[in-house]
């Protein structure tokens, strides 16, 4: 399979050897910046960094290698997890339509969808009894608390006041979308129970032509305690964006930041939205478990979530 950088899985490989190798005859570290997704990589099903991944993330910071977050969530959902890992330049929000200065406190690159655009999708999904979701760079829109906005709002619970996801229920989301002055739109996810059902909405939205809709093949699954019991929630979800917004758009704005090549890069994700970073970077690492198509992708397969997998990883390659 080629990337875009018409080189090879087979080529990448061998540059992943031959870093290796270097690596152990000169002792010194080749790879600059890591980049890692949140949800199903870093966080395991409880929505946590463990002590040991902060750890070792923090000692890999000192030693003079970037981690960098590259999630789908909004700014406020993101800035406490940097700060638990101790990243404290950057960030990617919105899976790519978003880069954060940590140090400044501002947004330093951003690409929206146009409020018609997500009118269009939002009537689409009512027309065909859809959940969706409207993404802003702070907050997350939503009907009902279901999904993964539930699950959102079981991790707010935990938090302090200024570290929470902001989460607007609104009763009537084109309504309200429609009658906002802000229109700094980042994604919509479309969540079902039904896999059928959101192949054939994916199927519809695709037909906008200005967007990008990622189709996850597998079940979401995310766990939380309320007592001494454990609940789970599953569904099958979808992600809209902006045509040509990923994270790896994201990440070649902060290779000029941060003066790094990309032979000098390891991402690491779980999912389709991970896809460009994955296939991009130098050394491309996923879960196990992940989603079929982006194992394919990658050159390591790490342990899960839930097993440290991101701690082993970064301990094996750095």
């Amino acid at each position: 399979m080629m990337n875009c950088n018409t080189e090879s899985k087979v080529e990448k490989n061998f540059l992943i050897l031959y870093n290796d190798e270097k690596n152990k005859k000169v002792g010194k570290n080749m790879y600059k910046l890591v980049v890692v997704d949140l949800d199903g990589t870093m966080l395991n099903s409880y929505g946590i960094v463990t002590e040991n991944t902060k750890t070792v993330i923090k000692e890999t910071i000192d030693k003079g290698t970037d981690v960098i977050i590259a999630s789908g969530r909004p700014i406020d959902s993101i800035k406490t997890i940097a700060n638990e890992i101790g990243s404290k330049k950057y960030f990617i929000a919105g899976n790519g339509a978003i880069i954060y200065d940590i140090k400044e406190d501002k947004i330093i690159y951003e690409k929206y969808l146009k409020k018609e655009t997500i009118l269009k999708i939002i009537k689409i999904c009512e027309e065909n009894s859809i959940h969706c979701n409207i993404y802003t760079e702070k907050a997350i829109i939503a009907k009902k608390l279901e999904y993964n906005v539930l699950y959102y709002h079981k991790e707010n619970l935990k938090k302090e006041e200024n570290k929470k996801t902001n989460i607007n229920i609104v009763e009537n989301i084109y309504e309200y979308v429609k009658s906002m002055q802000e229109d700094k739109f980042t994604k919509v996810t479309i969540c079902e129970e039904n896999k059928n059902m959101l192949n054939g909405i994916v199927k519809k939205l695709r037909q906008i032509s200005e967007i990008q809709v990622t189709n996850v093949s597998h079940m979401s699954r995310k766990v939380f305690k309320q007592g001494t019991e454990e609940f789970e929630i599953k569904y099958y979800y979808s992600e809209v964006a902006l045509k040509n917004v990923n994270k790896w758009t994201a990440i070649e704005q902060l290779m000029k930041l941060l003066d790094v090549q990309r032979n000098e890069i390891i991402a690491i994700g779980d999912n389709v939205n991970d896809k460009e970073m994955i296939e991009n970077a130098v050394l491309g690492i996923v879960m196990n478990g992940s989603t079929p198509e982006i194992i394919k992708l990658a050159n390591y397969v790490t342990d899960g979530n839930n097993e440290e997998g991101v701690a082993k990883a970064i301990k094996k390659f750095i």
